[in-house]
């Protein structure tokens, strides 16, 4: 027999767990460990490029795909990994992607050619669509009501102490062991959290998901992210003429199609599209794609540049990137409380404009720039990514229907992960970036310049947008109930 705990559904013998007790306890650990370790993976492998694309070689347009095939399965599979999880429960789901996270790892840790690692990051990407939104959701529906603010708290404050720490252990362990060890260390890590979660994390789903999951809406969207990615990337190395990019775009731009007269059919759809009739809806969205699509084509070449001009070992280029994550971990939360006073407007405004000012500062590095020159520029960043971050989600969060938070969460993080799979690739074309440039210390210094020059005019966009189209019409209390349900660190 089945009882209702909130908006979950959970079996007879389920008891609400507390933070104090010890099954509370255990499952907090297993939903940090494994959130922080698809997060974690997802930082560490841009600090490994260098070696990776030396040991494999490929060229620029491998190590793109490197970062892009995890990004775009996650992307793709995000939606379904959550509607999974509603109806098979949360807890069943969210194991499987600890499994199959950590299997593909293995398979990236041993890949000797570039495309198997490209093939097994997608791979990873899937079982991080599995994993990811399992462990909010488990939080959510397994504590009392009056921990579970409290839990997502300490998973909010743990898994960003890991994520600081993640850049300079896998620095150490690409300098000294091998960039291979990045993923072979998530095996262990996953059998922690599949033996904690098999004995301590009880089973729950959502009682409202009775209808049929919309697989065919899902599929579309696979479809159209993977078509027109792969067009976009090999039509601006290839030519726009050839085959394959006519193919895979049309593919694309015929999914894209499909998905949309899907959704609007659909009376259960995987991505509602009336959320995006509020415009505070979707100004949040294009703010999202604006600064989350120039940060990660800023991670994406940072650490390459820091190894390969500066000459950085691993470990310092790792240790560069650490104000970005500790910042964020200290401030988001009071910028979140300063905007719930002020309003989301003038955050969102200043906030990506500062970042906008850390790029360009970051530009000019060239050989025998000093350490502390790249700590303030990162510094920077980290500061103007902070005032941005909280306001933006709360914003997402409350413009949408209180039935629909989950889902316009997880759009918002769809938009931000697509945004990383599209300036990955537009801006290194645009400043002229080749696999050639990054043989040759002069030709990446200069693309590098172009590029981040590109980025933090995207970033001082994003900020005008919010400037111009963000109202401020929640209470204080909407601000109060929107804010904790995602964690600012986890940011792409």
């Amino acid at each position: 027999m089945d009882i209702k705990l909130g908006t979950a559904i959970v079996s007879e013998a389920f008891v609400p767990l507390r933070m104090k007790s010890a099954p509370g306890r255990w499952t907090l650990l297993a939903t940090i460990l494994g959130s922080a370790m698809a997060s974690l993976d997802s930082t560490v492998v841009n600090i490994a490029l260098p070696r990776i694309g030396q040991d494999l070689g490929g060229g620029l347009e491998a190590l793109q795909w490197t970062v892009n095939a995890y990004t775009l399965t996650l992307a793709a599979f995000l939606l379904l990994g959550g509607s999974l999880g509603d109806r098979l429960g949360h807890r069943r789901v969210f194991l499987v992607g600890v499994v199959w996270f950590a299997l593909a790892s293995l398979v990236c840790a041993v890949a000797p050619t570039s495309g198997l690692l490209i093939g097994a990051r997608a791979l990873q990407g899937i079982g991080a669509a599995l994993l990811t939104p399992g462990s909010l959701a488990i939080l959510e529906a397994s504590f009392v009501e009056d921990d579970r603010a409290a839990a997502i708290g300490a998973w909010s404050g743990f898994a960003g102490i890991a994520i600081a720490i993640g850049p300079f252990l896998g620095g150490w362990l690409i300098e000294c062991v091998s960039w291979r060890l990045i993923f072979l260390i998530n095996a262990p890590i996953a059998v922690v959290v599949l033996r904690i979660g098999v004995r301590h994390i009880p089973e729950t789903k959502n009682e409202s998901k009775t209808d049929k999951m919309d697989f065919g809406g899902a599929c579309a969207a696979v479809i159209a992210l993977s078509g027109s990615t792969y067009a976009l990337t090999r039509g601006l190395t290839s030519g726009w003429a050839d085959g394959a990019v006519v193919f895979s775009g049309l593919i694309g731009i015929a999914a894209i199609g499909v998905f949309l007269l899907l959704e609007r059919r659909s009376s259960n759809p995987i991505l509602p599209l009336t959320l995006f009739h509020s415009t505070q809806f979707s100004a949040a969205n294009a703010v999202t794609f604006l600064v989350y699509g120039a940060l990660g084509c800023t991670l994406f070449l940072l650490p390459i540049v820091l190894q390969q001009v500066l000459h950085y070992s691993p470990i310092a280029a790792g240790s560069c990137l650490l104000p970005i994550t500790v910042i964020m971990l200290l401030l988001s939360s009071r910028m979140g409380r300063l905007a719930s006073r002020i309003g989301p407007r003038i955050p969102m405004t200043v906030g990506p404009i500062v970042s906008g000012a850390g790029v360009l500062f970051l530009s000019h590095l060239e050989n025998g720039s000093a350490l502390a020159v790249v700590l303030v520029g990162t510094s920077v960043l980290a500061l103007g990514l902070a005032t941005t971050v909280a306001p933006l989600t709360a914003t997402v969060l409350a413009s949408a229907p209180p039935e629909r938070a989950g889902v316009a969460s997880a759009v918002n993080t769809d938009v931000a992960r697509i945004a990383q799979l599209v300036f990955v690739i537009v801006i290194p074309f645009a400043a002229g970036l080749t696999n050639e440039s990054l043989g040759h210390a002069v030709a990446l210094s200069e693309g590098f310049h172009k590029a981040m020059t590109i980025a933090s005019l995207v970033l001082g966009v994003g900020g005008l947008l919010a400037f111009v189209k963000v109202r401020e019409p929640m209470t204080h209390s909407e601000w109060r109930a929107s804010a904790p349900s995602k964690c600012a660190i986890d940011a792409p």
